[in-house]
């Protein structure tokens, strides 16, 4: 499973689970309902339309989207324009304040579009309108597929854009946690946009050790939704490795080859840089964010030299360091355009599990 499909399920699961809350929620896409996963919620909830039109393909057998448009449909597809597609998400989003009748906005784009959609999304949001922009897929990692599409600056804009939390989880729980936490703060006062960078990179879910017990699984939870966590946790760690979303097997990879020559190695995945900025500033006294989880995830007693590690700019998770004031070095992508295997294109912008073993022991030593 993939961050990507995770979006998808979280939408069916909601229609089930918590029908009047998915009865708000709208969902926008340009051309790419069916690529980033809608497919399943299209087929639920069907596509809007100011009237019901005919759907040639009804009785095909061997279709497996069914594109049935109707004045009740949730879903709104827009071409190739993603200007209009957040501009849309803008008006949504503020229906709340404007008509009493609160909608749940979720727009979906191929990741490097989010530099095209952004101003006019960050006046929607300056406008009053919460909504939610997913991004997908992101990065190299989607390389296989070709260079064009491959997004670099995203996860930096995130942190940046005001009225907007952005999430980058890395397994499929970690989504659905962001997700909800994402629509409770949509279409109130005190509400704000949500950005969600997802990959379709396959992951072993079973590495996000979700704790069994109720209580440590609601931390584990807490903790996601606040920026971060300790996947792994070494008895005498001498380094740190900070990974984000698809770069986290590589980190874990890392440091079991660290321990097996010696070096105790913690590995902390980030959800979200934009909240543990917000939760540094909020320690210096800066904003009025909560600053707990930097104590729990970065405490002094375990403060190491620290690598980090994603598929973005390597700028973007440069001040974890300042945390602890601890040496660090940044591995990331800064260039864009190779297509090719996804090993391979790591191996080449540095950011695979040898790269990070080597800057770990330069670090180190």
């Amino acid at each position: 499973g993939n961050t990507q499909q995770a979006l998808g399920r979280v939408l069916l699961d909601l229609t089930r689970r918590a029908p009047e809350a998915a009865a708000r929620i709208v969902t926008v896409s340009p051309d790419v309902s069916s690529t980033t996963n809608l497919g399943g919620w299209l087929n639920k909830v069907g596509v809007w339309s100011p009237a019901e039109r005919t759907d040639w393909f009804a009785d095909d057998a061997e279709t497996i989207l069914h594109w049935r448009e109707q004045p009740a449909g949730q879903h709104v597809e827009l071409g190739i324009a993603e200007t209009n597609l957040v501009g849309l998400l803008g008006e949504l989003g503020a229906t709340w304040s404007r008509w009493g009748q609160p909608l749940l906005p979720i727009g979906v784009v191929y990741d490097p579009f989010v530099n095209r959609a952004l101003e006019p999304w960050s006046f929607g949001i300056y406008a009053g309108g919460q909504s939610i922009l997913v991004g997908t897929p992101s990065g190299v990692t989607l390389a296989p597929e070709g260079g064009a599409h491959q997004s670099i600056t995203t996860p930096s804009l995130g942190i940046e854009q005001p009225g907007c939390v952005t999430y980058e989880p890395a397994f499929a729980i970690d989504t659905e946690w962001c997700l909800l936490a994402a629509l409770g703060n949509l279409a109130s006062p005190g509400g704000r946009s949500a950005y969600l960078r997802l990959s379709t990179r396959p992951m072993d879910q079973s590495t996000a050790a979700v704790p069994s017990d109720p209580a440590a699984r609601e931390r584990r939870r807490r903790q996601v939704t606040a920026g971060a966590y300790r996947l792994r946790q070494h008895e005498k760690p001498v380094v740190t490795l900070a990974a984000t979303g698809a770069l986290v097997p590589e980190a874990l990879a890392a440091a079991d080859r660290l321990a097996a020559l010696g070096h105790g190695a913690d590995v902390v995945c980030v959800t979200s840089p934009d909240l543990l900025f917000r939760a540094l500033q909020a320690r210096r006294g800066l904003s009025d964010d909560p600053a707990w989880i930097l104590d729990q995830v970065f405490p002094l007693d375990r403060a190491t030299p620290l690598v980090t590690v994603l598929d973005g700019h390597p700028h973007t998770l440069a001040f974890l360091s300042t945390i602890q004031n601890v040496p660090v070095s940044t591995l990331g992508v800064t260039r864009f355009g190779q297509s090719g295997a996804i090993e391979d294109v790591y191996r080449y912008h540095r950011i695979d599990t040898d790269s990070i073993v080597s800057t770990a022991l330069d670090l180190i030593d």
